[in-house]
């Protein structure tokens, strides 16, 4: 349900996989472009895709008899698309969401958002984290995944859905872990990408990267995440794709910023959605909730949403006062 870039290649995923798979566009003319063409001109030009992925354009006749609905929308319109969705879905589906966002206003994971929307149990609702890039997916090239479901017998059965020879899936029950790690790393990425664009160099990359690490770990284990996460695939290898590739389209709004473009001009020229850019509120908000500091993300707000300049924005991060890496460790 969806057809940007990772819900199309997603879907090419599971055909090569063997599991039949069906894209439901909302323009007529990309529906046509992928079943004739197969390709997806709007998002992945120049990408092939597989005869085998069909698309229409009815979300009923996409969600006819599906097994497994996923879901690749944008965050802050996964609600709205459930309620109008909701009448179609089969008895007894199991849910996947692709997206990594958090809900304005509510600051709910997407999983809880199907949950709340859909009247669905947590072992019925999955999620797919990691470093992947579509369009390199979509050039089969090697890559892996995180796929978690409360349910470990429920994320295997996903897991060999989703399994090609270029696409590896690794189960983990840590729903919340992969979702604030898929959400978080998008709004450090912002950071990132601004600072490359204001010629600092890699020793800047490695601490926003290295120190939005922590961040992500902060939140997420106070809101019950498991710590281990963080160290794979949902969390620092998500993150370091994500702010690593120029094809991100978070890094790439940052980028955007860090040449003097306003939060509006960067979303004009993106032509995608940078989620980070919607997120970074709601994730700040819970981090206030629960007494985490987030200094990173506090400032990538105040960017985007309250016209702090880009150039204090730096000064700011700089003149954080020295503490120690680590509390707790005994030294």
């Amino acid at each position: 349900m969806g057809a940007g870039s990772w819900g199309t290649v997603f879907g090419q995923v599971l055909c090569d996989a063997g599991t039949p798979a069906v894209l439901c566009c909302r323009r007529p003319g990309l529906a046509r472009a992928i079943n004739e063409r197969h390709e997806n001109p709007e998002y992945l030009p120049g990408i092939a895709l597989t005869p085998a992925l069909r698309a229409v354009t009815d979300p009923a006749a996409a969600l006819d008899g599906a097994d497994l609905v996923v879901f690749a929308v944008p965050s802050q319109s996964l609600r709205d698309n459930l309620t109008r969705w909701a009448p179609l879905v089969p008895a007894g589906a199991q849910f996947v969401s692709l997206i990594k966002g958090i809900e304005l206003g509510t600051c709910k994971r997407m999983s809880e958002v199907i949950q709340d929307v859909l009247d669905a149990p947590p072992d019925r609702i999955s999620v797919i984290s990691g470093p992947n890039l579509a369009r390199e997916i979509g050039q089969r090239q090697y890559g892996a995944t995180v796929v978690a479901c409360t349910d470990e017998g429920t994320a295997q059965l996903l897991q060999k859905a989703c399994h090609t020879r270029y696409f590896r899936p690794y189960t983990n029950t840590d729903v919340i872990g992969c979702e604030f790690g898929g959400a978080i790393k998008n709004v450090i990425a912002l950071a990132v990408g601004m600072a490359v664009a204001m010629g600092l160099g890699d020793n800047t990359k490695a601490m926003l990267i290295t120190r939005g690490l922590a961040e992500i770990a902060r939140l997420g284990t106070a809101l019950g995440a498991d710590p281990q996460t963080f160290a794979g695939l949902a969390g620092l290898g998500d993150l370091v794709a994500t702010c690593a590739s120029p094809l991100s389209r978070n890094r790439t709004f940052g980028e955007n910023l860090g040449r003097g473009l306003s939060v509006d001009e960067a979303s004009s020229m993106n032509g995608q959605i940078a989620e980070g850019v919607k997120s970074s509120e709601s994730v700040l908000a819970l981090a206030r909730q629960h007494g985490v500091e987030m200094p990173i993300t506090e400032v990538m707000t105040a960017v985007m949403h309250a016209g702090l300049p880009v150039s204090e924005a730096a000064a700011l991060l700089a003149s954080r006062s020295a503490k120690p890496e680590w509390y707790g460790s005994g030294r």
